[in-house]
Parts: structure tokens; C-alpha cells; sequence
């Protein structure tokens, strides 16, 4: 398994769209692999979406392990959200905004509490799962970066600009310490 680049903020690249999936073979089964193994890699990381990697055609998949031991994994493939309820308004942040900085910003984002999502497992089998609170917020998060959005499309321009500067000012330090 590899650890693939994550894609940072504002590479253009985050906002192209996931492309459907219609093979389901060695190839597609090795890029999850190697997303789980990113994923796992990665500090602080809930979730990833193919259109965050460095991945040339970047398909509509996601993986997700909410687990302390990497025991629960979760590959949604060619999802979508076919019914939602309630709100949360709670804090977001991404691993492709700011991750190589090493400053983590974060913004409240609103999301619905609980959705129902359908599309396909890894293996092309029908998927169909109801999740609230986190997975929910995750789920919605990585959906929108197969959507080519990211949780800064989200919010005020006025607090966008204030995320952006902080990056700026980051990336800054990080190039002239």
C-alpha cells in the first residue's frame, strides 16, 4: 500500500468532481487501499475523498474509519444523499486546508444532523446507510469534495478571507522560518 499526496488549499484540483465509478476491479481496489493507508497515516484524519489526492482521473469514492484502531472502515462509492433532518452547526476543518501548514484552522459549517446516504461499497455491491452527529458531518464533508466544494465554499466570505490570510501568513513561516 501507498500513501498518496494530500492535495493543499488552493490547488484547483479540489474542485474538479469525482467521476463515476463502472470498474470495480484490481485497479479500483488498490486506490482504496492506498486511501485507507493515507488516511491511517494521517494525523488527525477522519475521512478522505479520491478528488483530494494526488489522483489522475479522481473516482467518486470516499473512505471513512472513525475508529480508534482502524477497525471500522467505511469505502462509499459513487454515494449520494438521498434524504437528511435536523441541523448541527459545529466547528469543520479539512486535511487539504492548512494540513502542510501545520496550523489548523477551522470554521463552523452548517450541516444536517442526520442523512441517508445510497451508491455502492468498494466491491460495486448496493449501499444504503443512515448515519447522525459525526459520520453524518464527515459523510457530508467528503460528498461535497466529490462534488469538487470544500467546507471553505461553506462559510461568509468574510470569514473565508480571514482563513485565507491565516494561510498565507503560515505558508510564509513555513518557506522563510
Amino acid at each position: 500500500m501507498a500513501i498518496i499526496d494530500i492535495l493543499q488549499y488552493p490547488d484547483p484540483r479540489l474542485k474538479r468532481k469525482g467521476s463515476r465509478v463502472t470498474d470495480f476491479g484490481e485497479c479500483l481496489q488498490q486506490l482504496v487501499n492506498d486511501m485507507f493507508a493515507t488516511h491511517h497515516a494521517a494525523e488527525n484524519c477522519a475521512a478522505l475523498a479520491a478528488t483530494q489526492l494526488d489522483v489522475e482521473p479522481a473516482p467518486h469514492v470516499t473512505v471513512i474509519d472513525l475508529s480508534p484502531d482502524h477497525s471500522q472502515p467505511l469505502c462509499i462509492v459513487n454515494g449520494q444523499i438521498i434524504a437528511s433532518a435536523g441541523e448541527q452547526y459545529e466547528e469543520e476543518g479539512c486535511m487539504s486546508v492548512s494540513h502542510n501548514a501545520q496550523v489548523y484552522v477551522y470554521a463552523r459549517v452548517r450541516r444536517a444532523l442526520k442523512i441517508t446516504v445510497k451508491g455502492q461499497n468498494r466491491y460495486g455491491q448496493p449501499l444504503q446507510l443512515t448515519a447522525e452527529g459525526f459520520l453524518a458531518k464527515c459523510i457530508q464533508h467528503e460528498l461535497d469534495h466529490l462534488n469538487g466544494k470544500i467546507y471553505l465554499d461553506r462559510i461568509s466570505g468574510l470569514k473565508r478571507k480571514i482563513i485565507e490570510k491565516k494561510l498565507a501568513k503560515a505558508q510564509k513561516l513555513l518557506h522563510n522560518p
